[in-house]
């Protein structure tokens, strides 16, 4: 029996000939510093071969719809299992994809609605069901002997028309009788009826006594009767109301409707009639369900899809934020953004709005905020269709036209319509944001599919719970359903609760079933992929996740290691890349990786168990586990430059009427558990209103009442994780604007002057330097069917990318081609004499990326590495000491020592007076902050307030605060070392 993986001789990247031995049915961290092959190892190593070996053992026919993987650079590995990889990757960016689709959830409960819903009528608020032709005899005969009844069928109700063919057919039929709103008569005595005028007219089918030997007359009668209607029959009792004839069975006939009839005053039933259908059909409205069947709950089917949004909850329509984004101007200044800032400039808009002002005497000088609200009602949605007088000047004549305006929105929804230019359709979509569905008010389906509910409730209000309220909601639901509808919903309830419980367990709970999978961090959207894995309750399989803990609070951490040794116990091997702390220690098995990054890395430095690791020498990792290295505790804290950035009232999202202040010119950590609300007041509300007012950006601010203390600000900068870039083609050398440097400095070689060449023969992204033959990629996609497609190096420029002549042209001996090849560190050393290139490298080497290539693509670049390629680009400019840097979790995928080099970069920026607002869960990170704002004290609907703010002493005193918990014993080891804290 294989008891280890054996890896032998894996070379893949910077990896040098790693020989691990990793132990089976185990949970195993990989740890090290970031870029020192940890990735390397697990995903493109073992991973990889574990997954091409599992592929291979399908049919041809199988492998060519999979997309096979690269045979790794490795002798040999055994001991593999078929593989899964969880990695940081958002689950999709399909606005149609949410939290509960991804996890199957809402297949089940799809299922459940459709055969345990009951559909209810829009108009009359009561159930409505089908019936069967033997139900309704067995109805009609349990009404008391000697009953007489008339059955009719509704052939007209409430429709406009004469119908005189339609009376000479049924008396063709053989029909003798007909009622007409109300009155009956023969069909050759019928009035004529009034075309202009709606009308009621039922088809008398038979006339019946009640008695036992009726049944067989009776499913006839009921038959025609349905076959004639369209699936409806009545039932109109002749002396009595069905009141009187059911006697206490009236309650009971409200209740289930079209099962017992009723008397249904209210809804425009007649006392004496008893309604039956076929179909789910309300007799009142019309309203009409088709069969109840799981399609009929998807949004993304279009039996189930609101027609108005196609399911997607949402529209886009121009937005008065937008529009106006700017209060303070006045229309002269260009308030009115999309009619000042038209492409060519038009007169024509500024004669509107002029004619406008002396309409309905405003100035255009007065700031947008002064003006009436029904001035600037109109200017933006227009005079609905009364007239006014617009005044334009052509040249020098100038003459009147009276018409409706049609306003500023009204104008930009036509042109929308009208235009058949794409470049037109974006600068207009600008001005859009996305809002609510009208029709289905943001719930995705046809209102067939909300009017069937369970326990009163349809399945968008089920969507719309998080987390840890639906798992409460589906818990308490067996007791509200029948004993029928128990049986059904048993195994579909069990189902749901699993998943709902996996979710919980990984600390989601404050997600919400219908937050669409792109609005997730790459930390929740694994831990999503991880919950799904548990809940497929596989066993042998070998796991590799990257960084499951990025994201989650510290108090959640112990769930999430809870579920991966569950993972392990279930009989799997769960290998883990990872930093945090708790996980390391909480490992079977560890691997070090370093001992430094990129070419100085690929080496196991430490392996073995926990206490192996503690004692091993040359081991970073183990330096910062046993306290040798740490990150220190500042001695003071900064008071900031005396002035604050004020936030009042932000409601964005679950955030809870939020007041807070951040004293400008210090290091301010914004904190709490996992959903309390961080981003939506950090990215959502503070950033988006500080761009909008800084920078002129286009962005939708969350929520809230205003922002004081901007005016101190120069710009503020967001710096978050997603990709510098979407194509190969893009570096972290194009991305920062050294590569412009770089072409720019070949360019001016005496050899490429004698060339001729300028800077964009350098270039492999447009024609001229760059080699053709593989068009500036360096290598060629060989298509291969059912085998992996295949990419091998260009034969031309053999990878250099670039032709022949250009590669001629070098500086110190090196080509373009090898510059793009140098580590970022080495680049420092050979451009020392270059300033504008070796100052934009000499920063990506104090972000702690120096192990990067200059020419790396960029869709290889992990989360945090592209962050901090962002960070380094902010940096190398010219700082003004008045900017604001926003940082969502910016040590995601850094280790102790990286994080430690990233703060000192961090608190350098405060030391020349800028503010920065970090996002952050690492309480390295934390207990170096001037400023806390801790908020919870839980996630989604249960957090949302400022639990406690000040220095990390004053939220270590706060009982509510989780943040001040775990940070204790951190500030507490500076207490024993008799370190003082002052305030500057």
């Amino acid at each position: 029996m294989l008891t280890h993986i054996s890896v032998r001789g894996a070379r893949e990247h910077n990896l040098k000939g790693v020989d691990v031995d990793i132990p089976r049915d185990t949970l195993t961290v990989i740890t090290g510093l970031s870029g020192s092959g940890k990735s390397s190892l697990a995903f493109d190593t073992i991973y990889a071969e574990g997954q091409r070996r599992y592929v291979e053992s399908l049919s041809a026919y199988a492998r060519q719809f999979l997309e096979l993987m690269q045979k790794p650079d490795v002798d040999h590995i055994e001991g593999l299992s078929p593989a899964i990889s969880i990695e940081q990757k958002t689950t999709s960016r399909n606005p149609r994809s949410t939290v509960a689709t991804v996890t199957e959830i809402y297949d089940y409960m799809r299922l459940l609605w459709a055969r345990v819903g009951i559909p209810y009528s829009p108009a009359t608020g009561l159930p409505i069901s089908a019936q069967t032709v033997s139900q309704m005899v067995d109805r009609v005969l349990a009404l008391p002997e000697g009953t007489r009844l008339l059955l009719l069928a509704p052939v007209v109700r409430g429709r406009k028309g004469e119908y005189r063919k339609e009376l000479a057919e049924w008396q063709r039929a053989g029909f003798q009788r007909v009622r007409i709103d109300g009155e009956t008569y023969l069909i050759e005595e019928a009035p004529a009826l009034d075309k202009k005028y709606k009308h009621d007219i039922e088809v008398v089918i038979d006339r019946l006594v009640v008695r036992d030997d009726i049944a067989t007359r009776l499913a006839e009668s009921f038959e025609t009767a349905l076959k004639l209607a369209d699936g409806l029959a009545y039932v109109d009792l002749v002396d009595a109301s069905v009141a009187e004839v059911t006697g206490a069975r009236v309650q009971e006939a409200r209740a289930e409707f079209n099962a017992t009839g009723g008397s249904l005053k209210g809804a425009g039933i007649p006392d004496n009639r008893i309604v039956f259908s076929e179909k789910f059909a309300c007799p009142v409205s019309g309203f009409t369900i088709p069969e109840i069947e799981p399609r009929l709950f998807s949004f993304n089917a279009p039996q189930g899809a609101c027609p108005a949004c196609d399911g997607l909850g949402e529209k886009l329509v121009f937005d008065e934020d937008l529009v106006v984004p700017n209060h303070d101007l006045s229309i002269k200044k260009g308030a009115v953004v999309p009619w000042a800032k038209s492409n060519p400039p038009s007169p024509y808009y500024m004669q509107v709005l002029g004619s406008l002002a002396r309409e309905f005497g405003f100035s255009l000088d007065t700031p947008w905020r002064d003006l009436p609200g029904e001035v600037r009602l109109i200017i933006l949605h227009g005079t609905g269709g009364k007239p006014v007088t617009l005044t334009f000047v052509d040249g020098k004549k100038s003459y009147d036209v009276k018409k409706p305006f049609e306003g500023v929105i009204g104008n930009l929804n036509r042109r929308m319509l009208q235009t058949e230019s794409a470049w037109m359709r974006e600068e207009l979509s600008k001005y859009q944001a996305a809002h609510p569905c009208e029709t289905c008010g943001g719930a995705r389906l046809k209102p067939e599919a909300l009017a069937v509910k369970i326990a009163g409730e349809d399945i968008s209000h089920a969507t719309r719970l998080s987390v840890v309220d639906a798992l409460g909601w589906f818990k308490a639901l067996p007791a509200t359903l029948t004993d029928q509808q128990r049986e059904i919903a048993r195994a579909i309830l069990k189902e749901i609760d699993e998943r709902l419980g996996f979710l919980n367990n990984v600390g989601l709970d404050y997600l919400n079933l219908d937050r669409t999978s792109g609005t997730l961090s790459g930390g929740e959207s694994q831990r999503i992929r991880l919950a799904s894995q548990i809940g497929s309750g596989l066993s042998g399989v070998l796991y590799v996740l990257d960084e499951p803990s990025i994201g989650l609070h510290q108090r959640d951490n112990d769930m999430l290691l809870a579920t991966l040794r569950r993972l392990r116990d279930l009989g799997n091997t769960v290998i883990v890349v990872e930093h945090d702390e708790d996980a390391i220690r909480t490992a079977d098995y560890i691997l070090d990786m370093g001992p430094g990054a990129g070419v100085h890395g690929g080496e196991v430095v430490a392996r073995g168990t926990l206490d192996q690791i503690l004692t091993a020498t040359g081991s970073v990792t183990a330096d910062y586990l046993n306290g040798t290295r740490e990150v220190p505790v500042p001695t003071k804290r900064r008071k900031g430059t005396g002035k604050k950035l004020t936030v009042e009232n932000a409601t964005a999202n679950n955030l809870r009427g939020v007041t807070a202040s951040i004293p400008l010119g210090t290091f301010t950590c914004i904190t709490g558990v996992s959903g309390s609300g961080k981003s939506s007041f950090t990215i959502d509300t503070l950033y988006a209103a500080a761009a909008r007012q800084l920078n002129g950006a286009r962005l939708l601010a969350g929520k809230h009442d205003r922002i004081t203390g901007l005016q101190h600000l120069d710009k503020v900068i967001d710096i978050d994780q997603s990709p510098i870039g979407r194509t190969p083609r893009s570096n972290p050398a194009t991305y920062t604007g050294a590569f412009t440097s770089i072409r720019d400095w070949f360019a001016g070689l005496p050899e490429a002057q004698a060339r001729g060449y300028k800077p964009g023969r350098f270039s492999f992204n447009v024609k001229g330097g760059r080699c053709e033959a593989c068009q500036g990629d360096g290598v060629l996609k060989i298509e291969m069917h059912f085998l992996p497609d295949v990419y091998v190096t260009c034969d031309v420029c053999h990878g250099a990318r670039y032709n022949r002549e250009t590669l001629e042209v070098k500086f110190k001996g090196r080509s373009i081609a090898e510059v793009l090849d140098m580590t970022v560190e080495d680049a420092v050393e050979f451009f020392k004499a270059v300033p504008p290139i070796r100052d934009k490298m000499a920063m990506l080497a104090e972000v702690g990326l120096g192990y990067v290539k200059v020419g790396q693509q960029a869709t290889t670049l992990s989360g945090g590495e592209a962050q901090r390629v962002k960070l380094a680009k902010e940096l190398a400019r010219r700082a003004t000491g008045n900017t604001l840097y926003i940082l969502d979790e910016p040590t995601t995928g850094l280790h102790f020592e990286d994080v430690r080099k990233l703060l000192e970069v961090l608190h350098a920026l405060v030391e020349q007076g800028n503010t920065v607002v970090v996002i952050e869960h690492n309480l390295d990170v934390i207990k170096t902050a001037d400023w806390i704002l801790d908020l919870g004290p839980e996630g989604g609907v249960k957090g949302g307030e400022i639990v406690a703010q000040g220095t990390p002493e004053d939220v270590v005193k706060e009982p509510r605060s989780f943040t001040g918990r775990y940070l204790a014993p951190l500030l507490e080891k500076r207490g024993a070392r008799k370190e003082p804290v002052a305030a500057e």
